[in-house]
């Protein structure tokens, strides 16, 4: 997928944006639903959730597979054609206010007067847990992966990387310059905002990360990295042009991070075949040595 020499790895492309609603986020929202469902904690007013995005896109869909009901608030300036797809997979939804903080307020209140089960994008074990099952099928497929590359901007990254811990497979979590809530807490160690300013903002602009994400970075076998949104435009357009693969910009981070001629890991540079998983929001790269 460039012009430097062939390089000692193999990349695979786990193709999350393949995933029902888009994104991976599916999994997390599947997983949370039947979780609670099994502990007999899934109450008749069903699931709510703030917002307009894969999240909430993926909590509407899991919810009508699973027959529970779904209210999704948004804000009022959201498209309408994100409240109408919301609306195709059966949600309630519901538009307050122009912020989305002010949408969140009003989904906090009706899970506290309805009784529904407050659902979250990404900072919660059992999405996180959802997300993890990720890995485990790549590692299915792949019993000799050493690493993983993943772009940071949810709980994919959280549940990703516990998974690949338990198999000892190292971690690289890949983030725009410009927008990096987790290398920035790494630095930190703690957490703490950041400005957000990239192209890939949209599916990875989080002012501040998870304290589960930044828990997943405590292990020598984790690495944060940075690519300059020049480099996610490069692979964006590189996707399409060698596989003729159409993501938006936060899909290409990961393979960024491996076809940048600057991007060095930590332990070892990998310069990929053609390859990366093009997930909506943020897709891990399968890479095994050759």
């Amino acid at each position: 997928m460039d012009d430097r020499p062939e390089q000692p790895c193999e990349v695979r492309l786990a193709l999350e944006f393949m995933q029902h609603t888009g994104s991976s986020k599916a999994r997390g929202a599947q997983n949370f639903i039947q979780a609670h469902r099994d502990a007999g904690t899934l109450p008749d007013a069903g699931i709510t959730i703030a917002s307009g995005r894969n999240a909430g896109l993926a909590c509407a869909w899991a919810a009508r597979q699973q027959g529970v009901r779904a209210t999704v608030f948004l804000p009022t300036t959201v498209p309408p054609v994100k409240a109408a797809r919301l609306r195709d997979y059966g949600a309630d939804v519901r538009l307050v206010g122009t912020e989305y903080a002010e949408a969140l307020a009003a989904c906090e209140e009706f899970a506290a007067s309805s009784g529904a089960l407050a659902s979250h994008s990404h900072d919660h074990p059992l999405i996180a847990a959802g997300a993890g099952t990720l890995l485990e099928e790549i590692h299915q497929q792949i019993p000799d992966l050493d690493t993983v590359v993943v772009a940071v901007g949810g709980g994919l990254f959280a549940g990703v990387t516990t998974a690949a811990q338990h198999h000892g497979i190292r971690t690289v979590a890949v983030e725009p310059t410009t927008c990096r809530a987790l290398n920035a807490a790494i630095e930190a160690g703690r957490l703490v905002d950041v400005p957000v300013d990239s192209i890939a903002a949209d599916a990875l602009g989080a002012h501040r990360t998870s304290h589960m994400a930044l828990a997943a970075t405590q292990h020598d076998r984790v690495h944060s990295v940075l690519v300059p949104d020049t480099e996610i435009v490069h692979a964006r357009q590189a996707l399409w042009d060698h596989r003729r693969i159409a993501v938006e910009h936060g899909a290409a981070t990961a393979l960024a991070a491996l076809l940048a001629p600057t991007i060095t890991y930590p332990t070892t540079t990998c310069r990929p075949d053609p390859g990366r998983q093009a997930a909506a929001t943020d897709p891990p790269t399968a890479r095994k040595s050759a």
